[in-house]
């Protein structure tokens, strides 16, 4: 399944990002903690270098609570912060701040010493579409400043967003890279929500989900869907999934592109259960 998703925009923030870094103290990374690994930017490292950097896990509400902590503890051997963060209830908004405090210290001093007093930390938010970059931006101004939605591409330019005490943000419009190097990195983007539906097939994209829950959460899905999996392949399973929630059309024949829809928006949202799609290797 070829997954190739570049608009044109993304070229432009890419070249935002590196002419604004200079402006900013730290880096703020968000990744989805369903997929640290896959919703990693690589072009990333080579624009940020040295500069602080915190990653924050956001999502993590929807991933396995035991790999999440896997890694942070991989992030921190990185010698990289991380965060778990969920932008919906605003957990961990507080352990943010402070950490955005503390790894600018030494830059706040340095202002201070030269008298520059009162200078906000300034931050610069980067990760892929639809990881929650603007809900994460109205959860720390506790103001709906910035538009929200749960699609791909709603960022479309970059902006500063004053937060309340010492923290300014510039938001920037999702990366996404010109070339998935490994189809399961596109897989898991496209599983998560991070390209866009209207340009998937779907129906396949299911079937691919289906047969990864199979190998990493079997009892999951079979209890969301009151199912046995046993024997079954991909394509069974879907059409036993299509059968229980009634999707049939004229003649008794199953409404794939329905049932397809309905794993991808359950798994999405969590409600098939907490899972993660890759551990740190």
């Amino acid at each position: 399944m070829n997954i190739n998703w570049y608009p044109g925009h993304m070229k432009k923030t890419k070249e935002s990002i590196e002419k604004n870094l200079s402006l900013v103290d730290v880096v703020f990374e968000l990744l989805d903690a369903r997929i640290p690994y896959s919703s990693q930017n690589p072009i990333i490292d080579s624009i940020v270098q040295d500069k602080p950097r915190v990653v924050i896990l956001n999502k993590s509400d929807l991933a396995d609570n035991n790999a999440n902590n896997l890694w942070q503890n991989h992030f921190t051997n990185r010698g990289i912060p991380s965060i778990l963060f969920d932008s919906l209830s605003g957990k961990g908004v507080d352990r943010i701040l402070k950490i955005a405090s503390d790894v600018t210290k030494k830059k706040r001093e340095s202002y201070k010493d030269r008298g520059v007093i009162n200078r906000p930390v300034r931050a610069i938010i980067i990760g892929i579409p639809n990881v929650g970059k603007s809900t994460l931006i109205n959860t720390l101004s506790g103001r709906k400043g910035t538009r929200t939605g749960n699609k791909p591409g709603i960022t479309k330019a970059t902006q500063w967003i004053k937060i309340k005490g010492s923290l300014e943000l510039l938001d920037t419009p999702g990366i996404l890279w010109p070339k998935f190097e490994e189809e399961i990195v596109g897989l898991n983007l496209a599983f998560t929500g991070a390209i866009k539906d209207e340009i998937l097939d779907t129906e396949t994209l299911a079937l691919k989900l289906i047969d990864v829950l199979i190998d990493i959460a079997p009892e999951l899905l079979k209890d969301r869907y009151s199912i046995e999996l046993q024997d079954l392949s991909p394509l069974e399973v879907m059409e036993s999934i299509g059968n229980r929630r009634g999707c049939i059309i004229k003649g008794g024949e199953i409404d794939y592109t329905k049932t397809s829809n309905i794993i991808l928006d359950e798994f999405r949202k969590g409600i098939i259960g907490n899972i993660t799609l890759e551990l740190p290797k």
